[in-house]
């Protein structure tokens, strides 16, 4: 396939739409909420739950990466690098106004990347501190649990990567947001982003927040037709919490 073949992004049915997000949401939900404290019984040790957690979790996201490579294999029939990257907006920053790749729109990503680290500094709704990983990296017993421990950190890694690279972002913004236009029109950025919200079933906790995401991500991503704005943009939490373990393991 040449690289100047055209390929064509297919519209989604409301109900089609409705199919991907709950193919994402659904897992996550019974992985955290019923298979988790399931895993965690087989497991020895303190942290057992945490360990199930980070298991199931990542179980699901990779998930989600599969999900996007079937709807792509489907509807393109191929898998190739330059088909993925079209079909799921994987391309520079277009302008608006031109119509063409514009390297400068990349300096976006500073502000940006700003103001979501900002919006998570906001407070959450109370939920069990056992469910919220963020809170127990904070913790002494994260301090004893990732000491040496590369395997767990090469998992947690995993699942950062799935997280905010091959699954949610993919998924959301790559798969689902390109598709949406013939059912929200002009609105398909914001109906994106309370898709998203409401897709956070496994830690709703988070929802109210993620919402205020919606236009530091979704927004952006559909003016300047690039998913990965969302991908660098929510990965740098990904890197931050990374580097915070290592120094743990370390």
């Amino acid at each position: 396939m040449s690289n100047q073949t055209k390929i064509d992004i297919p519209q989604y049915s409301l109900l089609k739409i409705m199919v991907v997000w709950a193919m994402a949401a659904l897992p996550m939900a019974v992985l955290a909420w019923i298979v988790t404290p399931i895993v965690a019984k087989m497991l020895q040790g303190p942290n057992a739950f945490t360990e199930a957690l980070l298991i199931c979790l990542t179980i699901g996201l990779i998930w989600q990466f599969v999900v996007v490579l079937l709807f792509v294999r489907r509807e393109q029939g191929n898998l190739k690098w330059h088909t993925l990257r079209k079909a799921l907006w994987l391309n520079k920053p277009i302008s608006p106004k031109t119509g063409k790749a514009n390297n400068k729109i990349w300096w976006l990503l500073v502000p940006l990347v700003i103001a979501f680290a900002a919006i998570q500094l906001i407070p959450v709704i109370a939920h069990p501190a056992s469910r919220d990983l963020g809170m127990f990296i904070e913790s002494d017993a994260a301090r004893e649990f990732f000491k040496h421990a590369w395997g767990w950190y090469g998992l947690t890694w995993l699942l950062l990567i799935f997280n905010t690279v091959l699954g949610e972002e993919l998924l959301f913004r790559g798969l689902l947001l390109p598709r949406m236009n013939k059912v929200f029109g002009n609105k398909d950025w914001l109906a994106n982003g309370v898709l998203f919200g409401l897709y956070h079933l496994h830690t709703p906790w988070v929802i109210p927040s993620v919402l205020i995401d919606t236009f530091i991500i979704s927004y952006p991503v559909k003016r300047y037709r690039s998913a990965w704005i969302g991908i660098i943009v929510h990965s740098a939490q990904s890197i931050f919490i990374g580097l915070i373990i290592l120094a743990l393991v370390i």
